[in-house]
């Protein structure tokens, strides 16, 4: 098996790949030049995205570059999957034969890792924009049947925001909107086999794969810019806040010594978000503070702030889920970049063999021309990352499983 690939050229290639979009983007005079429509950049710079991401075959995020053997098992959560199968189903029965040709692919293609934040990403499937309101209907039924409510309402008002963005960009609804979001399906919606779905978009990546009665769903991003609408059409909607506050508490709550083992630097001024888009063999080794250095009541708080992205997940899976988690706790850290003041900006990460969350405020981007202070991380801008470590993203440690038992 090959080597993945150190996450340091990773981000080193997608770093360079986001500043290309972002200089080309923000000099309309630089297309024209090459004779190259928006379009025609933006399939470019999508196809370039993949062919780097999907140069090794996954292996997934690994702290020393070797999978670690023995955490995911083939078994009964005694949670049942019907509700997210039915809807799925009755998703697909309503689209027409292009739309359906277009949304399914097999459950083992690369379609799954065909997933990218940035909105000038080039997304298969079929759009909640060319959807008609019942076909639209039965997509949100679908999305609902595997979330909770709050994981529900969490992607509606990413999507809302990315229409407030567009106000905001001179109503450019051609770059954003509440629509511009894409859902695919891999395998056959099966009480027994293999299957999943994907929602891909502008700050909301869902993957979500399904094995019987157990449930996978990693990577999972969720984000915005702006993170609150002050105006137009969605005034009042924001996100992500819980989950700022509670991980500053979790800061907050450390002493003095174990503050110093979680911070990983003192002084924020870049994204350092490090498992996004195209980087599933990431080695990132484990650091922080461990949770067996924290006490009773810490670990809870630990516990407490991952469940907060877990309970995206329908309450059942997520149940099973922080479980998982709590059977890692020692081994489970949390870091720490950035200052801890009311108003700072910060990264933080909880990482352990079955799970990685990452939070991160980013620098301006979209907004970039609103902002008075453009080379700043801003809390109007943040990233948010979960991961299942060690081969089990997208399900595939559990599909593994499953080829060894019932060979396809």
């Amino acid at each position: 098996m090959k080597r993945p690939i150190p996450h340091a050229r990773l981000l080193l290639a997608a770093g360079c790949l986001l500043a290309l979009a972002a200089v080309a983007l923000l000099d309309p005079a630089l297309r024209a030049q090459a004779g190259e429509s928006r379009a025609e950049q933006f399939r470019r710079m999508s196809t370039q995205a993949e062919t780097t991401g999907l140069a090794q075959p996954f292996v997934g995020i690994t702290a020393n570059g070797q999978v670690e053997p023995g955490l995911f098992a083939l078994k009964s959560t005694g949670v049942s999957t019907s509700a997210v199968r039915t809807a799925t189903a009755a998703f697909l029965n309503a689209l027409d034969a292009q739309q359906r040709s277009k949304t399914v692919f097999p459950i083992n293609d690369d379609e799954w890792r065909k997933w990218m934040n940035p909105h000038f990403y080039v997304r298969q499937g079929v759009s909640f924009e060319e959807m008609t309101p019942a076909q639209r209907e039965k997509a949100f039924a679908l999305i609902g049947a595997g979330l909770s409510a709050k994981g529900l309402k969490l992607t509606r008002d990413i999507m809302r925001l990315n229409h407030t963005l567009a106000e905001m960009s001179n109503n450019d609804f051609e770059q954003y909107g509440e629509w511009l979001y894409h859902l695919t399906v891999m395998g056959t919606p099966s009480e027994r086999e293999p299957w999943g779905w994907q929602l891909d978009g502008h700050h909301a990546v869902i993957n979500y794969f399904v094995l019987g009665d157990q449930v996978v769903m990693s990577p999972f991003f969720a984000g915005s810019e702006p993170v609150t609408a002050t105006s137009g059409k969605y005034a009042g909607t924001t996100v992500l806040q819980q989950e700022q506050a509670a991980g500053l508490a979790m800061m907050r709550a450390l002493d003095q010594a174990q503050r110093g083992r979680a911070t990983l630097g003192s002084i924020k001024t870049r994204n350092n978000n490090l498992t996004e888009a195209f980087r599933d063999n990431v080695v990132l080794d484990y650091a922080g503070v461990p949770g067996s250095q924290l006490t009773a009541a810490q670990k809870q708080q630990l516990v407490s702030l991952a469940a907060l992205y877990i309970d995206n997940l329908d309450e059942g899976h997520a149940r099973v889920k922080v479980e998982e988690v709590r059977r890692h706790l020692d081994r489970t850290y949390f870091a720490w970049i950035g200052g801890t003041e009311a108003d700072s900006a910060y990264y933080y990460r909880i990482h352990s063999p079955v799970i990685l969350i990452e939070f991160d405020h980013q620098l301006p981007t979209n907004l970039r021309h609103l902002s008075a202070t453009p080379n700043v991380p801003a809390r109007d801008h943040i990233h948010t990352v979960v991961r299942t470590p060690n081969g089990n993203d997208y399900g595939k440690d559990l599909l593994r499983l499953h080829y060894m038992q019932h060979p396809h």
